[in-house]
């Protein structure tokens, strides 16, 4: 996404509605893993910048490991450690 840097958007997940939001995708998020083991970007729907922090939050903290490749954002590919490192 043009002009997105997880920088900028990180601080606003440490507010209240921050947190509510990153609840929803982390929730979101675990579903796909259940049913599919990883999803793209894209498989969120329609993604904000501040939902796409969320993910890359959830890199940070190790819940999700993301395929290294160059691609679009909305391409990204995520799934479990266990499984990037399988």
């Amino acid at each position: 996404m043009a002009g997105y840097r997880y920088s900028a958007e990180r601080p606003g997940l440490f507010t209240e509605e921050g947190q509510v939001r990153f609840m929803r995708i982390r929730d979101k998020v675990n579903g796909l893993l259940r049913s599919d083991g990883a999803f793209r970007m894209q498989e969120l729907g329609a993604v904000s910048l501040e939902e796409i922090a969320c993910v890359d939050r959830m890199v940070e903290l190790g819940e999700l490991a993301e395929w290294p490749r160059d691609c679009w954002w909305q391409y990204r590919v995520f799934s479990t450690p266990q499984v990037h490192d399988a």
